[in-house]
């Protein structure tokens, strides 16, 4: 069984783990409609993207 050669100190444990953290993620504001999306995504709403329609819109009943 591997067993490791020293002790693992605090220091680079978290020096390790401070990589696991979580990005925030980015918003950009679609140029036509205003609307909040992620960047590279379609837009739900209109069903664009880059400029063109790419997805059919439902519409509510």
């Amino acid at each position: 069984m591997a067993v490791p050669r020293k002790k693992m100190s605090k220091s680079r444990i978290g020096m390790r783990r401070s990589g696991h953290k979580l990005g925030t993620v980015t918003w950009v504001e679609d140029k036509k409609s205003g609307e909040l999306r992620r960047p590279h995504h379609i837009d739900l709403k209109a069903g664009t993207y880059r400029g063109r329609q790419v997805m059919d819109v439902k519409t509510e009943a």
